[in-house]
């Protein structure tokens, strides 16, 4: 349980008595430092008092003394700053590359705190702390929210800038291949990614003009235009044509499909087929929407949303694949007698969709790389007008008394069920470390009332 060790260090729970380290000197804990969650020692900067002396640097906690050996410090020079050695098991005798002996506390976490956690760790109930959130104040939900949010897109900027060192620095590309594990979602969020690498974009412009070859791009870069792919009877005229159209972009470019084994159709939405994702995308590129540049101009929903005011290739105006159309698509008179304006490519909820998972982060990571804090600040206002996510996990919070209302915070409520929940890291979550102090209150010694001051 070292992750408890370093809440117990980290949040002074000292046990009553004087420290020592394990060779007698008195330990007086003045700061126990700045906890590190990156490669390193646990915290920084911590000030400690070791037999009279004063000590700035580092402190190392680990649950042995011997995983100093086991994690190699001994070999790291990062480690040489190292002042005190925290430990619950004393099984070794610890030195720095430097060859420094280092002085060790033995420190157990209380036995309330240690119990309560386990309670924490067993619940089998999402989320483990259910029982005390209605007891946090709202202003403290709302703090730990923004927080999170603020995590969320770090982490989907570290993402793009992961992506953007793929492409050698090249913004368009990065953002189509997020565009396409937008459109991925979940179950095929991979495969998209995988195609859009697939995908040159300067190859795809000299055919721009093209609806149907971009079309048979797109789809045969997928592996979808293979006869293997598709049952024989829905290879129809259509899907003969674009094999035919890939053929010929295939000979040119050189070009070499992802396996059509890539994709799942199991348990998926007929809307979510990969056929009509791939001819959504086509759209967006044919019609000149799919723009990054273009994406940077637009601050509010409405603006955007113009952007997909246009029908969706027509082949696939009533068809989820390929061969006959699905009646089950078919809309009502509207059909035969097209609205005045245009209908969106794509619904509300999905353009949405796109704008938190692709326009937001990317706008967001833009901002970062470029120093610009209109950008930064344009990503996240978009994320607070947009309407908050409905899924399992938000439904579950509003359930508990923890209703989102905007993107942000649903985005805020999934990174902590992906992030902290799932991988039971309660140690690090306010709300774990609500339930915790709660815990510590309840055990804590009452003083007598009729007792003396």
């Amino acid at each position: 349980m070292e992750r408890l060790l370093h809440y117990t260090w980290q949040h002074r729970l000292f046990p009553l008595e004087t420290l020592r380290t394990t060779e007698g000197e008195e330990v007086e804990v003045i700061d126990p430092g700045q906890h590190n969650d990156d490669a390193g020692p646990d915290f920084f900067n911590a000030k400690v008092r070791i037999g009279g002396h004063l000590w700035a640097g580092n402190v190392e906690v680990h649950q042995h003394a011997s995983d100093w050996f086991r994690h190699h410090h001994d070999t790291d020079a990062r480690y040489n700053n190292v002042v005190l050695h925290v430990v619950e098991t004393d099984d070794a005798v610890v030195h720095s590359l430097s060859g420094r002996k280092l002085p060790q506390l033995v420190l157990c976490a209380p036995d309330s705190l240690a119990a309560r956690y386990q309670t924490l760790l067993i619940e089998d109930r999402y989320p483990p702390c259910h029982s005390i959130l209605p007891h946090i104040a709202k202003l403290h939900v709302h703090a730990w929210l923004n927080a999170l949010t603020a995590e969320r897109l770090a982490a989907k900027a570290e993402r793009i800038d992961s992506l953007l060192r793929q492409t050698a620095g090249d913004w368009e590309r990065t953002f189509f291949i997020t565009l396409a594990r937008t459109f991925g979602f979940g179950k095929n969020t991979e495969a998209f990614e995988r195609w859009a690498m697939t995908i040159n974009l300067q190859q795809v412009g000299k055919h721009r003009d093209q609806a149907g070859q971009v079309e048979a791009f797109f789809l045969g870069q997928a592996g979808l235009l293979d006869d293997e792919s598709l049952a024989p009877e829905r290879r129809d005229d259509h899907f003969r044509t674009l094999q035919a159209e890939y053929r010929y972009l295939s000979h040119k470019f050189s070009l070499t499909p992802l396996p059509h084994t890539v994709w799942k159709f199991l348990r998926l939405r007929p809307q979510n087929f990969p056929y009509r994702r791939l001819a959504q995308l086509a759209t967006l590129y044919y019609t000149g929407q799919l723009n990054f540049a273009k994406m940077r101009q637009h601050a509010t929903p409405e603006a955007f949303r113009t952007l997909f005011l246009h029908p969706i290739l027509p082949y696939w105006t009533h068809r989820y694949t390929f061969g006959e159309a699905d009646g089950s698509v078919q809309t009502t008179k509207s059909a035969q007698h097209p609205a005045p304006h245009p209908t969106p490519l794509l619904s509300p909820a999905m353009i949405d969709l796109v704008m938190i998972n692709t326009v937001v982060p990317l706008l967001f990571a833009y901002g970062r790389q470029h120093h610009d804090t209109s950008l930064t600040d344009r990503a996240l206002a978009l994320l607070e007008s947009l309407r908050p996510e409905r899924n399992a996990i938000t439904r579950t919070w509003s359930d508990l008394g923890i209703v989102p209302q905007h993107a942000a915070d649903s985005q805020a409520l999934l990174h902590l069920r992906l992030r902290y929940c799932d991988r039971k890291d309660c140690l690090r979550c306010r709300f774990g470390t609500f339930f915790l102090r709660k815990a510590q209150q309840q055990t804590a010694p009452q003083k007598d009332p009729d007792a003396p001051p």
